[in-house]
Formats: structure tokens, sequence, C-alpha cells
């Protein structure tokens, strides 16, 4: 399977490079592509920017699939609610059109788009902090309303609604994966963010802020293998479909690994694709290594 990956350095990009040929059971060849080399010269790198679409169409030659993750500009992440338009907000959503043309013209059947769960972000803010209590009773699934908690999740949006128009009028199979918490190795468990608090100095180890981040990423985190599942799951899915001659669907799924308490729906992604988590979230009783399940 030739895959073509862009975004390839970022921290999601990294949990692919480091997990994906283990997840798949087919032959897997990989173009990397970013808009700079990798810091590591091991991490080989096609360097190129997702806003030319010259660039993106001649990295789309020859590839089965395309994981579209690279995303010119943050928007000042998911705290930032302004409402004003700016070039980098344009870039993303050209970024997104780009792939998706190029992948329908170059006859690749598979798009796997690395949504957000800041798609329907406005659910956690109008339920925080009570929703990350276990007994908390609220479901979101691929049938809700999205709710943009900033222009970065407006643009995940915007990046679904074209993944649909892609499947529905020009018959590219496509999955998006509305990522709730990935992290870099260092931080990649479930007490991660409370603990990258404590080393920037943000709140003590036994303070309230650390507890309310450990209850908030038992809910919402995803290990890097578990992420790297969730996509080879839907490249085996889309290449399943096309070699049975189907086309033009679109589905949505949450990225998380297992917990008992989350919000997020993982049914649909276990019953399309057959996504199976290998790590909980809540079988962790403390940070590495001491907490760490067996």
């Amino acid at each position: 399977m030739n895959v073509l990956v862009t975004g390839a350095n970022g921290t999601v990009g990294t949990a692919l490079r480091d997990h994906l040929e283990d997840e798949l059971e087919a032959p897997l060849e990989t173009t990397w592509l970013d808009i700079e080399p990798h810091s590591d010269p091991e991490y080989e790198t096609l360097v190129g920017d997702v806003t030319d679409y010259a660039t993106v169409r001649a990295a789309m030659e020859g590839q089965d699939a395309v994981v579209h993750l690279g995303m010119p500009d943050f928007l000042g992440g998911p705290s930032d609610r302004s409402l004003e338009w700016s070039a980098g907000f344009g870039a993303s959503c050209q970024a997104i059109c780009n792939v998706l043309e190029a992948a329908a013209n170059e006859d690749v059947d598979t798009v796997v788009y690395a949504s957000s769960n800041h798609a329907v972000g406005m659910y956690e803010v109008e339920h925080a902090p009570d929703i990350y209590e276990p007994a908390f009773e609220l479901e979101i699934d691929h049938t809700v309303p999205p709710r943009p908690d900033s222009r970065y999740g407006v643009v995940k949006v915007f990046g679904e609604a074209m993944g649909q128009l892609a499947a529905d009028t020009h018959g590219l199979q496509g999955y998006a994966i509305r990522i709730c918490s990935i992290r870099d190795p260092e931080y990649d468990h479930p007490y991660g963010d409370a603990e990258r608090g404590v080393d920037r100095g943000s709140f003590e180890r036994e303070s309230d802020d650390y507890a309310e981040q450990v209850a908030r990423q038992q809910c919402m985190w995803q290990s890097r293998r578990d992420f790297a599942q969730e996509v080879a799951r839907c490249l085996e899915h889309g290449g399943a479909r096309a070699d049975d001659g189907e086309s033009g669907g679109f589905e949505v799924f949450y990225g998380r690994s297992a917990s008992d308490r989350s919000w997020f729906d993982l049914e649909r992604a276990r019953e399309v694709i057959g996504y199976e988590p290998h790590d909980d979230a809540t079988a962790w009783d403390g940070p590495p290594e001491a907490g760490r399940p067996d």
C-alpha cells in the first residue's frame, strides 16, 4: 500500500511514523510530506508546502491513500474564539482543498483526514468540568451537529464538509478522525498533560489543577499507537471497498483510547472499521513508571 502523509513531522505525524507499519498487515510504502525537514535525519521527509497545489499533486502520484494531517496555521489554538478572517485561516482551508482535489485527480482510493474534537468542542466548554466525572451522562457520536469551539474547530468542520462533498461527487472514500488528545512520546499517557503542567511550573502535583488535567485526559487520551491503529483500520477498510468496486463513502469517528468515562463514542469506529484500542486511559494509577498498567 502506497500512502502519502502530510504534516509528517508534527506530534501526530510522528505517531504514524513510529507505529503505522506495525498496525498494517499489508506492506507499506510511505511518502512523508512536511514544510521542512525533521530535525532528526533518520526521519526522511519530502519537503513541500500543502498550500501549493502543484506540490501536493506531484506527491499524490502513484498513491493508494492519503492521510492529511498538515495544517499551515494553528489559528491561535482551540481557545481563540475570534471571528476575524486571517491569511492562515484561508491557507488551512486551501490545504484541505488541495489534498482532496489532487486525490480525486490522481484516482486515490482513500482519504483519512485528521479532524479534531474541537469540531464539537463547545459541548465540552458548556459542561466542563463536570463532564470529566465518571457519572456524567452525555454521549457525542457521529450524528451530532458540529459545534466548533474556535476558528481551529471551524476549519476542522470545513474539512469534514469538503470530505463529504468529495465522497458524494467524486467517489472518494473518506474518513474523518476527530482526534481527542495525542501527545509527544514523553507525555504519551493519561497523566501527560498534568505532568507537563508540573514540568512547566504551572501548578503542583497535588493541586486541583493537576487533578482536573488527569480527569480530562482519562476522557480524551489517545495513545500514539492507538491513533496509528485507527488510521490503519481506515486505510484497510478503504482499500477493501476499492477492491470490491465500492466508492463514495464518508465516515466520522472519534480518536481516543478506551475509557470508562468519555463522552466521545467509539462504537461507530468499532462497528465500521474494527478499531479496538490497545490502551485504556482509566487503567493507569499514576504517571509512569509506577502507574503503567501491565
